[in-house]
């Protein structure tokens, strides 16, 4: 895929059950949902918003273990070259580089701090357009990528060597540290902090929507929480942080209109 180095290309979730997954972030982000052929005999739907994929949903197989959560796929130009660059680094390789007929090239790894990623190159030379940089995106597209690790620094060389991502600016947290913003190439793509109290350390994905209380309303009548927000962001947006009906973490991201309903 014609992306730059580091770009999130995909996002997939893994979960017990795939039907429920569906109803419920169809409901919420309004996602309509397609099969593959080449699924690999797995059962795998794919999201779709505005008539562009943008996730998947894999029912985890029976008898692999899998953690039920949300994964981010970046876009490298070669994946064996990053594999190696990854594993010397200090990386773990779950998954060797693999072919996914028609679709491309991947591997699994767990950084050196165990926070799991995917690493990718598509076939088709399209770009991808599952993430779109900017808090004002189309409702169902990926908008950030929110690294939460015990080792910041060590996290954003060890992605900056592998990926060419950098740490351009931040934002002080108190007690917390520094939210610090990576960019991949012209694009700000998210940022690396430190762990919070009652977080969830690894890669969290924040989803675009039209209106953050509609969606939060939405996100609640689906059987979801909120954990905490909705809370003002640059971009006169508003950020929030759920869990879906599993209990799987995300965010949604997106302006607070007036007299905001609770459907799409």
């Amino acid at each position: 895929m014609a992306n730059t180095q580091g770009t999130p290309i995909w996002y997939e979730l893994i979960t017990g059950n795939a039907d429920d997954a569906e109803r419920f972030y169809g409901h919420v982000l309004g996602w309509r949902f397609s099969r593959p052929r080449s699924s690999m005999e797995r059962d795998y739907r794919i999201a779709e918003t505005g008539g562009t994929g943008v996730a998947g949903i894999m029912q985890c197989p029976a008898g692999m273990e899998m953690p039920t959560r949300w994964f981010v796929y970046f876009g490298v130009d070669d994946v064996d070259r990053t594999a190696d660059e990854a594993s010397l680094a200090g990386a773990t390789i779950h998954v060797p580089p693999t072919d996914i007929p028609g679709v491309g090239r991947f591997a699994f790894l767990a950084d050196p701090q165990g926070q799991m990623a995917y690493i990718m190159r598509g076939f088709d030379e399209a770009p991808s357009r599952a993430f779109v940089c900017g808090a004002r995106a189309p409702q169902g597209h990926a908008v950030w990528n929110e690294l939460s690790t015990p080792a910041p620094e060590a996290s954003i060389a060890f992605y900056g060597r592998i990926l060419g991502l950098r740490a351009e600016g931040s934002m002080p947290m108190g007690d917390l540290g520094e939210y610090r913003f990576l960019q991949a190439g012209s694009d700000g793509i998210g940022a690396v902090m430190g762990e919070v109290p009652n977080g969830q350390p690894g890669w969290q994905v924040y989803f675009s929507v039209d209106d953050i209380d509609a969606a939060k309303a939405r996100l609640e009548t689906a059987g979801g929480k909120s954990l905490q927000g909705p809370d003002e962001i640059p971009g006169e947006a508003f950020a929030l942080v759920a869990e879906d009906d599993r209990g799987t973490r995300f965010g949604l991201v997106g302006p607070r209109r007036a007299n905001s309903a609770a459907g799409l």
